[in-house]
């Protein structure tokens, strides 16, 4: 993805920085917070695809004036909430957009020939491996071998490419130096979710050898902290986002779910308390992340894995928390347009907005269901 740091660690954004094609209108609140309904994951699905998708090149524009495609990491992210719509729904239509989404993908990307969409597409590591584990989990959702093909060869080209045998972790980049966050955890989710597939040991052996590297260079113990990413030999650099907290958080989910060693879920709860209790504000509201820029698309990835812990290793605890950000932000939807906001405090602008700022309520929509009355 375009998060890029350079050996002084400077934060390199595509769209650092970029402002609002012109000041938005907000739409006003709705008076009174409710619970949404599975009626309003629907709509909330439905008004997004509406505003963003491109039926005609089957993968979703940047911004609502759909002029310009999102970038590649995005719409592998967007292909998972398609996947969880259609996993809660079972409608043939969002089947079908899940379907559409990977030839949209392999059209753009030159057919998942991995070495063509690093040479050609300039894909770096990370942007395939949020492909890689979107691909597994559409064979997870579909059994269509095509799916797993695609990913195990993406999986095998990464980790030939990115694995350092010498000091360990997972390069992010061929371009700058680092060993960022955003490579290493999704390495670790791709190969668990690839072992719970084949069973291959290999896939495990990997998965616990990424995530020992990791937590050691790439975590902080004391307060369940990930850090960004590690250059050489200088210490971590540690930048609060929320898709490093849910995707450690899923890497130690799968791996408790596999071996049953508490430890890994102890790690998980410790980052997503230090999610709650550090990274929100008083009232637990998870940060806006994303003034226009690729950023508005993280609490999207820590959806994902927030359920996981939640539903998959029971940790129920932090379902009021999750329910409380997803009705905040249905509340403060656009009311014309049904689209939601990456500042979930805020009424959703009515002008020009992100698809990576409106995608993080529609996931949270599609990942959990409605409170019961």
């Amino acid at each position: 993805m375009n998060i890029l740091k350079t050996l002084g660690l400077v934060l390199l954004l595509s769209n650092c920085g970029k402002k609002s094609d012109g000041a938005a209108t907000p739409s006003p609140s709705l008076t009174k917070p409710k619970t949404f309904s599975l009626i309003d994951a629907n709509n909330a699905f439905d008004s997004f695809n509406t505003a963003f998708y491109d039926t005609n090149r089957k993968l979703y524009y940047s911004k609502s004036d759909r002029k310009d495609i999102a970038e590649g990491w995005t719409q592998a992210v967007f292909w998972d909430s398609a996947m969880a719509a259609y996993k809660r729904s079972k409608s043939e239509a969002h089947l079908k957009l899940v379907n559409e989404i990977y030839q949209g993908g392999a059209l753009a990307y030159s057919n998942f020939d991995w070495k063509k969409v690093k040479e050609i597409n300039g894909f770096i590591y990370d942007d395939m491996m949020w492909w890689i584990i979107s691909l597994s989990r559409a064979y997870e959702l579909t059994n269509d071998q095509k799916y797993l093909d695609v990913a195990t060869a993406g999986f095998k080209y990464v980790w030939d490419n990115s694995y350092d045998p010498i000091d360990g972790g997972m390069r992010w980049s061929w371009k700058v130096d680092g060993k960022n966050a955003c490579i290493n955890y999704p390495t670790v989710i791709a190969a668990m979710t690839l072992y719970n597939i084949t069973k291959k040991q290999d896939y495990m052996d990997k998965a616990k050898n990424i995530y020992t590297w990791s937590r050691t260079n790439l975590f902080q113990t004391s307060t369940g902290r990930v850090a960004d990413h590690k250059v050489g030999n200088n210490p971590p650099g540690f930048e609060d986002y929320t898709y490093n907290q849910g995707t450690f958080i899923g890497a130690a989910v799968m791996l408790f779910k596999a071996t049953n060693d508490q430890d890994f879920l102890t790690d998980a709860k410790l980052a997503a308390d230090y999610t709650k209790n550090k990274m929100s504000d008083g009232k637990g509201v998870l940060p806006a992340e994303g003034e226009w820029n690729e950023q508005g698309v993280l609490k999207a990835v820590f959806a994902q894995y927030m359920q996981m812990l939640i539903v998959d290793a029971g940790q129920s605890q932090y379902s009021e928390w999750m329910h409380y950000n997803i009705n905040l932000a249905w509340v403060n939807r656009d009311q014309k347009r049904t689209l939601m906001f990456r500042d979930y405090k805020v009424a959703c602008p009515t002008g020009v907005i992100q698809s990576f700022e409106a995608s993080s309520g529609v996931a949270f929509m599609q990942l959990f269901d409605p409170i019961a009355n």
